[in-house]
């Protein structure tokens, strides 16, 4: 049974990582990536979280999703096809705080059809860009039927070395948390993401040999909005 955090986050209305003891009996984590899908680096991701059978929580741009490249279709599905779960990141990626209300809930609304749209399946999972709310995000959420996904460490991926991403989210590692970081960089059509795939490809065995488990979404979330 998943008994639900009630830290600072939950008195906000947001939702918090899962406590109590978890289904494997070790600490369990979420790991999340934003800004993609991006046939170029999106793959690069991939292909570490598979070799090591984890699952991971790909927040998508509407614009990227909505690419008709026929890469961006074949990454979209390889994601699904995997057991990754993918939700939406907006339309436009913009902060939302600092367009007019109706401007924010059309992005929001854009980028949750235009994601189910190329992936065939509805979503249920939604982060807001950079992080950034404002008070009529919630109800708006509620109406699409999302549920707001924030993180507990985020790794500065597009700015950081990958050593330093590796220690920064090697020390918030713990029970519950939601670990970000990006297989893409806003909607730069060829971004540079090294740092972010040499630290997934030295962080994932790191945190498996601490004996973390990659969990589903769906146990580490609260499912309020």
């Amino acid at each position: 049974m998943v008994v639900l955090g009630a830290g600072p986050a939950a008195a906000k209305g947001w939702p918090t990582p899962a406590a109590g003891e978890s289904a494997s009996g070790g600490p369990e984590l979420l790991f999340t990536f934003d800004d993609g899908p991006n046939p170029r680096t999106t793959p690069l991701v991939l292909d570490t979280l598979e070799k090591h059978h984890i699952h991971a929580v790909f927040f998508l741009v509407g614009e990227m999703a909505g690419n008709k490249n026929p890469k961006v279709a074949a990454i979209i599905h390889r994601i699904l096809r995997d057991g990754h779960v993918i939700a939406t990141h907006t339309m436009k990626h913009k902060d939302l705080c600092r367009v007019p209300e109706a401007a924010a809930i059309h992005d929001l609304d854009d980028g949750k059809a235009t994601v189910e749209e190329a992936a065939g399946i509805p979503t249920a999972w939604f982060r807001a860009p950079y992080g950034a709310r404002w008070f009529g995000l919630r109800p708006a959420q509620a109406a699409l039927g999302l549920t707001g996904v924030m993180w507990t460490a985020i790794g500065y991926d597009w700015r950081l070395r990958a050593d330093q991403v590796v220690n920064r989210m090697a020390v918030k590692a713990a029970n519950g948390a939601i670990l970000c970081l990006h297989d893409g960089r806003e909607l730069r059509v060829k971004p540079d993401i090294g740092a972010t795939v040499e630290t997934v490809r030295r962080l994932v065995p790191m945190l498996l040999d601490q004996g973390y488990t990659f969990e589903t979404v769906t146990r580490l979330i609260c499912s309020t909005n």
